[in-house]
């Protein structure tokens, strides 16, 4: 392969987005925008009570403080460059900004994996240790659980985006997605991807597939606890203190394994669609779960219903 055409820092990249679908760009401009500022809206009132309601001072919320945080840094890193390309007849980022922009998005999406195990961990602990759980989910334990998950994403993003940034880029530098999405970047090398590719495999088992066996196990265990209650009343109360965890997992996990595990279209029309498809349903997997998280916990959870009231109700009396 010509390799005369390789990148330096100072090359910028070409991002495709929707250019090939001119008259769908200002119709998910306006949907992503106010997509996305639901997801500021809602995330940002949930860090809100969980740090001024006394109440929510627990492990559960502390761990949802997190989700939602991660979630608006996830959407951050990615969804102003998604509208601005939306809008920009060509779309464009530098070496270093696709750099950053990778690195975060792996990071928020690694941390994620790993913080709803925590958290599905603690649901364990709640339902089937009750006696116990002040002590094995004491401020000593959680804070370094939710420490420990941001650290192993920051450190797995660190690997995957320096290995791909190292590599030579040859030819026009078009990126077929709306931003520094690692595989789409990854076909523009004019090197062997190889070792990428085994890093990438090596991280999926370790960040999905460990998480995802964690979290099937841990429900295991609860579900076998809930079904031993004697009175439907009671086992009606300990499934609702996990049913939203549940409900973010399932939609987090579903969505990936929607994206990534259907078959490929052989046909060049239907690949072509299939091309648009992975592409709007990467662009909404990148927003529609963390704007569904604040709903789904907000929706299911009395608690934050009756903290968001509270705050609601002090922000009423101090005007």
């Amino acid at each position: 392969m010509d390799r005369s055409n390789q990148t330096s820092p100072m090359v910028q990249f070409i991002l495709l987005g929707l250019s090939a679908h001119p008259k769908l760009e200002k119709t998910f401009f306006v949907l992503i925008l106010l997509m996305y500022l639901v997801i500021l809206l809602g995330n940002g009132l949930l860090i809100l009570v969980t740090i001024l309601d006394p109440r929510l001072h627990t492990p559960m919320y502390f761990f949802l403080g997190n989700l939602s945080f991660l979630d608006i840094c996830y959407t951050t890193s990615s969804v102003p460059l998604v509208l601005d390309g939306f809008l920009t007849p060509r779309k464009t980022i530098s070496f270093s900004g696709c750099a950053i922009q990778m690195f975060l998005s792996f990071a928020m999406g690694a941390t994620e994996c790993v913080l709803l195990g925590m958290m599905a961990f603690d649901r364990y602990v709640a339902i089937c240790n009750p006696l116990r759980y002040p002590i094995v989910m004491s401020k000593a334990a959680y804070v370094p659980m939710a420490t420990s998950s941001w650290a192993a994403g920051i450190a797995n993003s660190v690997v995957q985006t320096s290995q791909a940034m190292q590599l030579p880029f040859c030819g026009d530098n078009v990126i077929n997605h709306f931003s520094c999405e690692i595989l789409a970047v990854l076909k523009l090398a004019c090197a062997d991807i190889s070792i990428n590719v085994i890093s990438m495999v090596v991280s999926n088992v370790i960040f999905l597939g460990v998480p995802v066996l964690f979290i099937f196990i841990s429900y295991v265990f609860i579900i076998a606890t809930i079904l031993r209650i004697p009175s439907a009343e009671g086992r009606k109360k300990a499934f609702s203190t996990c049913s939203a965890h549940l409900t973010v997992v399932l939609v987090f996990y579903g969505t990936i394994l929607f994206m990534y595990g259907k078959p490929k279209s052989k046909d060049p029309l239907g690949a072509d669609k299939e091309d648009l498809a992975d592409k709007l349903t990467s662009l909404f997997y990148g927003v529609v779960t963390p704007m569904l998280n604040p709903i789904i916990y907000s929706l299911r959870n009395k608690d934050v219903k009756a903290a968001v009231r509270n705050l609601v109700r002090q922000k009423h009396l101090t005007e």
